[in-house]
This record gives structure tokens, sequence and C-alpha cells, in this order.
């Protein structure tokens, strides 16, 4: 039975390609969907993608991970910086969890530079826009063997 990567996408991810393309890229959020599954199969990972705009609905597929998920890549977006709940979460499924950023967050404002998903991650990878799925998802391949 292949393991299963749980990615979860926070707020405005879903107006990729849209938003800001200078610092997000022009690739949709269903590109970078495509690109997981992509990289998922390669690695033998069935891949769960989902975003949401609402932090308690990415608290609550976090904790139904527990038990169902082998690991989760999460790209909070500005609730990174703002959501203690995603950190409780994390903290409680304690599964291989590691924060992804498209945009080089240390090269932004200071606000961006405080992570409360940093201190429960495995890793955390950003600047390298929609690769950095693809880097997530090698990370945990060689994490999990």
């Amino acid at each position: 039975m292949a393991r299963t990567i749980l990615i979860l996408n926070g707020p405005n991810l879903n107006m990729l390609g849209v938003r800001e393309p200078g610092t997000y890229g022009s690739q949709s959020l269903a590109d970078i969907e495509a690109i997981s599954r992509e990289e998922g199969d390669r690695l033998g990972f069935a891949v769960d993608f989902r975003q949401s705009n609402h932090e308690g609905e990415l608290v609550t597929w976090i904790q139904q991970a527990h038990g169902t998920a082998d690991a989760i890549i999460i790209n909070p977006a500005a609730y990174t910086h703002t959501s203690v709940a995603i950190h409780d979460a994390l903290r409680a499924v304690a599964l291989p969890t590691i924060e992804l950023h498209l945009s080089n967050v240390h090269q932004r404002e200071d606000f961006r530079h405080r992570s409360y998903v940093s201190l429960v991650a495995y890793g955390v990878i950003c600047g390298f826009g929609a690769h950095g799925y693809r880097l997530a998802l090698q990370a945990l391949a060689d994490k999990l063997q």
C-alpha cells in the first residue's frame, strides 16, 4: 500500500497565477497539484492535495491526518506567522512535516520572518517556487525510508 502524503495549502493560494506573479510565479494551484501528483507517483506516494482559506478547516485536516497520512507538507501562507492553532495541531499529530513557501520569506517583510510552523516542522523549503513541492516530496521519501 502506498504511503500517503497530505499536502495542505493555506489562504490565497487558490489565487496563484493571478496574485502577484512576480512573487509567487505564474503557475496555478492546479499546476502545482499536477506537479505534486506526478512526483508522488514517481516516489510511490499517494498524494492528498488540498487548499483552504479557513484556518479551522486546515486544523481539522491536520487532525484527521493522524492515522491516515504518513507525513504532511504544508504551505500555511499567511497563517505561518499567526496560527498557534496550526502549530498545536501539527504538534498533536506528530507526523513528519515540511513547511513550504513559494517565495523566500526571508527576503520579504520582517513580519514574514517569524513562523509558528517551523517550530514543529521537520524541515523548511522556501524560495524555489513550485519546484519546492517536488523537493518536499523527495525529502519526505528520504525521511520515511
